[in-house]
């Protein structure tokens, strides 16, 4: 496995929630530089006895409502 895609949503209180795409691998944190972390640390957990992934891409999903009228 070359990369890893996660997509991460903030949350409405604060902070991010980071799913991946193609693995059982989820994680949270309260900033932007505590995720990174987290994910590292739970890409790590999961591949414990496999493999690392040479990269692993964090995709930002922002949902925002505007009013037009």
């Amino acid at each position: 496995m070359s990369n890893l895609v996660f997509e991460v949503v903030q949350e409405p209180d604060g902070g991010y929630c980071a799913e991946c795409l193609t693995e059982n691998i989820f994680t949270q944190a309260d900033t932007w530089d505590e995720l990174r972390a987290n994910v590292k640390e739970a890409v790590a957990a999961y591949f414990f006895d496999q493999p690392l992934p040479t990269s692993v891409r964090l995709h930002l999903v922002r949902d925002e409502v505007l009013q037009v009228a």
